[in-house]
């Protein structure tokens, strides 16, 4: 393949190649996070599903784009409770994978691992946002294919690589560019609780033992760190440590893990158990309405019971006197015609001989001469 590649002096995006690069995420979620890294501050301050109407992205290409941000860590929701009762849900988005404590101090406006909150956005001192440009004084005028060398390249020189800036420093891959979009504000429901420094403390320690089970999820301490949040959350809905790390190392795919941190994310998120109060609440059925007062069929005066089902005639009392008098007249009609008593072992051999006699014949022809 013949490539021809201008860098561009100005008006373009930095990308990390581990988001262009990443075999897993979609390309309408990298397009999403580039379109809103490239915006300037003032217009980043927006629900996701804003920025991705405004590149026709909707439905069904919406939903999987904003599931992978998710599940790999460059989105990070957290449901609030305002003063009118209502329920809001904060985005956290970055160009790199946030933790979900980095996530936790950037909505607090904590500096996390080198961030500054700036305006309501937690971004760093190294990136600067790009800014409204007004139109320049002119017509514009077609561009013009080779023969142009960057403003600030040698003669002779060839590189690919867009122009540097001298007043940007340079940014490490584990400094990743945070900044906390707008609430989505919603009904008012219950606000989930977040798991306790011991469930973090022991869902680490199964993340780092999954390696034992197999050498394919074998994670590093930062990797397990970053997962320890969802599989805290697991703990805390009531799987044991056990069920928790078979879960995780069982029914793996027989072409083997590309890598552990990105199966062991979608499997914490795709196969993450209810809770246990929404379990009991299905389990159980709905309560029945009572049924109406009907008249018992029973002698005496005539009087209304509630039955406990729709074909019970007759009330309790009633029920149990009919039963005593058919118990008496059962007794009183077997003790006025008794059953025979039953026959001596002696007559029940003799019959049995008499009919083996009947069956094989010798009884009748006896009897016909």
């Amino acid at each position: 393949m013949l490539s021809h590649v201008i860098p561009p002096p100005w008006g373009y995006t930095k990308a990390s190649n581990s988001l262009v690069r990443h075999a897993r995420i979609g390309s309408d979620a990298k397009i999403l996070v580039l379109y809103i890294q490239g915006l300037p501050e003032e217009d980043r301050d927006k629900p996701l599903s804003e920025h991705a109407r405004a590149l026709r992205m909707t439905g069904r290409a919406y939903q999987k784009a904003k599931a992978d941000l998710v599940t790999y860590g460059y989105v990070h929701e957290k449901r609030e409770h305002l003063s009118n009762g209502r329920w809001r849900t904060v985005q956290v988005f970055g160009n790199q994978p946030l933790t979900d404590n980095q996530a936790a101090r950037l909505r607090a406006g904590v500096p996390a691992d080198g961030y500054e909150n700036t305006d309501g956005s937690a971004v760093p001192d190294a990136w600067s946002a790009p800014t409204t440009h007004f139109p320049t004084v002119g017509q514009p005028t077609p561009r013009w294919v080779g023969g142009l060398l960057p403003a600030d390249e040698e003669q002779g020189e060839d590189s690919s690589h867009p122009p540097t800036e001298a007043a940007e420093p340079e940014k490490t891959a584990e400094e990743p560019v945070a900044a906390v979009t707008g609430a989505e504000v919603e009904e008012a429901g219950e606000e989930p609780q977040a798991p306790s420094q011991e469930e973090l403390v022991l869902a680490e320690r199964v993340l780092l033992s999954l390696k034992h089970q197999a050498r394919q999820l074998t994670l590093g301490v930062r990797e397990a760190r970053k997962l320890a949040g969802l599989a805290a959350e697991w703990l805390r809905r009531g799987v044991s440590a056990g069920d928790l790390r078979l879960a995780l190392s069982s029914a793996l795919p027989a072409e083997g893990v590309r890598t552990a941190f990105g199966f062991l994310a979608h499997r914490l998120v795709e196969k993450l158990p209810p809770r246990p109060e929404e379990v009991a609440e299905s389990a159980s059925p709905p309560p029945s309405a009572p049924l109406p007062l009907v008249a018992c069929d029973g002698p005496g005066e005539e009087h209304v019971f509630r039955p406990h089902m729709s074909w019970v005639t007759t009330c309790g009392p009633c029920n149990r006197a009919q039963q005593r008098a058919d118990a008496e007249l059962m007794l009183a009609r077997a003790q006025a015609d008794p059953a025979p008593p039953p026959p001596s072992w002696r007559e029940r051999v003799a019959a049995e001989a008499r009919a083996d006699e009947v069956a094989s014949g010798y009884g009748t022809r006896a009897t016909a001469t």
